[in-house]
């Protein structure tokens, strides 16, 4: 190769170079759509700026990640209205705020964490194929709705009679119920229902409980149960209930224990589908997924307010003791 053309050739990779590096350093604009105060940390954005991290995408870098936050029902439609204006690339959705984003008929795609059936509550077409510009993660595990009774049973094998409060209006609601039916029968225990069917009737529902005489209480979980988690906790432990449900605030909140998916783990693997939308893939291409990764929480103080001992063995399968 001739001098000249060597140096020609240099030349034109020198020029490529802050070409090529200003494509892939520009920034790009993601949403997250949450419920709560935003006031503090929130353990679920952390978990989702590491995945991020994860997958090269960094804030001040690469990425702008912005935050908007509804305090409940009453301003979620504006809030998420507000966040649309800004015309992200990408929206990520916790919970509820789903529903807030969905009859805006957002153009861009949304990831959701959500804690029921998204195929039941009309997100997606099918989870293998969404279909839609919406796709994400499930935390709805009905192989652990089981696995909950068996460790009450296997803690208090004198009881009979369960509790379950539930929202029917959750997406898939009625499949956990099922589940949880299932499981109750082959435990030899009688599963009464009390479901909470209008705003105001947690207050009816725990009064039921109490008159029935259960002996525990199951906590379907989801965002309604567990806004209203610490009031649940007080009054299974005033009612002298052993209780649980399937996410670690619940316990955090006062109930004894919980099984379920690692929610801080899923937020966390919501990167990844923000990492390949990014990177050209679509949102209806993209498969809804189910939780991978479960934990056992204790409450030993709530233990101890109920007069209970943590079986050695229980507390050995422990992924976490709330002392």
């Amino acid at each position: 190769m001739r001098r000249r053309e060597f140096i020609t050739l240099i030349g034109a990779a020198a020029w490529s170079l802050p070409a090529h590096a200003q494509q892939v350093e520009r920034m790009r604009r993601v949403a997250w759509l949450g419920i709560g105060s935003g006031d503090g940390p929130s353990p679920y954005v952390d978990a989702l700026r590491a995945g991020l991290s994860e997958h090269g995408w960094v804030e001040g870098r690469n990425l702008v990640l912005s935050l908007y936050w509804a305090r409940g029902r009453e301003d979620m439609e504006g809030v998420a209205r507000a966040m649309l204006a800004t015309n992200p690339e990408i929206v990520v959705t916790q919970e509820l705020m789903v529903y807030a984003v969905q009859p805006l008929q957002p153009t861009m795609p949304v990831v959701f964490g959500f804690s029921g059936d998204p195929v039941d509550g009309k997100l997606v077409d099918g989870l293998a194929r969404p279909g839609r510009n919406f796709t994400g993660m499930s935390y709805l595990a009905l192989a652990l709705v089981g696995k909950r009774m068996e460790f009450l049973k296997e803690w208090l094998p004198q009881l009979k009679r369960v509790a379950v409060l539930a929202e029917p209006q959750h997406p898939g609601e009625f499949r956990e119920r099922q589940a949880s039916e299932e499981a109750a029968a082959k435990l030899g225990l009688a599963l009464p229902y009390f479901p909470i069917t209008r705003m105001g009737g947690l207050d009816d529902a725990l009064a039921a409980i109490q008159k029935d005489g259960c002996d525990a209480l199951v906590v379907f979980p989801d965002s309604t149960m567990y806004r209203a988690s610490k009031r649940i906790a007080d009054f299974a432990i005033g009612a002298k209930l052993a209780s649980v449900s399937g996410w670690a605030p619940f316990a955090a909140n006062g109930l004894l224990l919980t099984y379920g998916p690692n929610i801080r783990d899923l937020y966390r693997a919501l990167a990844r589908y923000v990492d390949r939308i990014l990177r050209g893939a679509k949102a209806a291409d993209l498969p809804v997924e189910l939780p991978s990764t479960f934990e056992l929480v204790i409450n030993a103080r709530t233990a101890k307010a109920l007069g209970l001992t943590i079986p050695p063995l229980l507390l050995a399968r422990a992924d976490e003791v709330i002392e």
